[in-house]
């Protein structure tokens, strides 16, 4: 019976080695490149659909109750009109034009402030006037079932013409709303989007929704599993 024998060189061994660790880095190498690859098109999927399709909201004062309350977690759709890069200053106008009586979330046209959210009330062309608290838009009284008081005797303004490419824009509650009446008119361009839909409601203090409380919102987050109570429940899924 013949054996074969193999016979290798002193240096086999060691080249055999290098070459199957060579192998194991580039292996490794390529897992990262994937998994890298795959969070690449994630952040940038997450940022085309913040920039250009919906974005999350909450309410941070009273000003349009009793149709949006304090803590109500919303999201807002861009669709048509607004599209913008996250976390910069860069924003273009779509083709969509907002109508009369629709809430609109817009950027202020005032310097240092968060987006604005109140309801439209004049369109471009318009003749506005308020009287004693009633709101006419050319000539005629604009009914508003959403308003959270009567209207009131002490609230008169114009009348005025809304300028081409500009909206007239007042709050729900308008004895507690900073709006139209007080800084002028909207132009399209500040105008972001629309809301579609309530997710979330809580109840806590006016300021845990203010701007940089960010300490003050996760510990409020965090107290829903101990105080489920907080969470305003038939609000969520509130469709507008």
């Amino acid at each position: 019976m013949n054996v074969d024998e193999t016979v290798q060189t002193p240096g086999a061994s060691t080249q055999n080695s290098q070459a199957a660790a060579g192998g194991a880095k580039q292996d490794v190498g390529k897992l990262i490149l994937r998994e890298a690859l795959s969070w690449l098109w994630v952040i940038l999927a997450f940022l085309f659909i913040t920039g250009t399709i919906v974005q999350a909201r909450v309410i941070p004062s009273g000003s349009m109750e009793k149709t949006l309350l304090i803590g109500d977690h919303l999201l807002m759709s861009r669709f048509g009109y607004e599209a913008e890069l996250p976390m910069t200053s860069l924003h273009m106008r779509l083709w969509r034009n907002p109508q009369r009586q629709q809430i609109i979330v817009f950027r202020a046209p005032l310097d240092g402030t968060p987006d604005y959210i109140k309801r439209l009330i004049g369109l471009p062309g318009d003749e506005l006037e308020i009287r004693e608290g009633v709101v006419s838009i050319n000539g005629k009284p604009l009914r508003e079932p959403y308003r959270a008081a009567p209207p009131n005797p002490a609230d008169n303004y114009g009348p005025v013409t809304v300028p081409a490419g500009e909206y007239f824009m007042m709050g729900d509650n308008r004895d507690d709303s900073y709006d139209s009446r007080y800084w002028g008119f909207v132009p399209r361009d500040n105008i972001i989007g629309t809301p579609i839909m309530v997710y979330m409601s809580i109840d806590a203090p006016e300021e845990t929704w203010d701007p940089g409380h960010i300490r003050d919102r996760m510990e409020t987050y965090a107290s829903i599993f101990i105080h489920p109570g907080i969470v305003r429940w038939r609000r969520i899924f509130k469709m507008f």
